[in-house]
């Protein structure tokens, strides 16, 4: 059972969507309640409230996937150091055997 908001975004599948939502909501109920108790206009309340939930839903979303694009960077850099390091082991290309130029006089 997947849950689609607007007929189109599955929450449930989609990364940051599920959280989006819910920080879109919160942030909605935040501002439309604010907005309400300062001002007692409920028909303006809503509408700064349907505009906190756009406003957070979106900036959460942006920020929550370029942290998700940070974070899949890092582990595909660190997947291919792990597969170097597994290939180039005890070989003349190994990085961490390099001997310094005082160790190649020395020998």
């Amino acid at each position: 059972q997947s849950f689609k908001l607007l007929g189109f975004l599955d929450v449930k599948s989609v990364p940051c969507a599920r959280e989006s939502v819910l920080y879109g909501s919160l942030g909605s109920l935040v501002v439309g309640l604010g907005h309400f108790l300062a001002t007692s206009r409920v028909r303006r309340s809503c509408d700064f409230a349907v505009g906190g939930f756009i406003c957070t839903m979106l900036g959460y979303w942006f920020y929550c996937r370029y942290n998700l694009a940070q974070h899949r960077i890092r582990q595909r850099m660190l997947r291919e150091g792990m597969r170097n390091k597994i290939l180039f082991e005890g070989s003349s290309l190994d990085p961490s055997s390099k001997q310094t130029g005082n160790e190649r006089s020395d020998s």
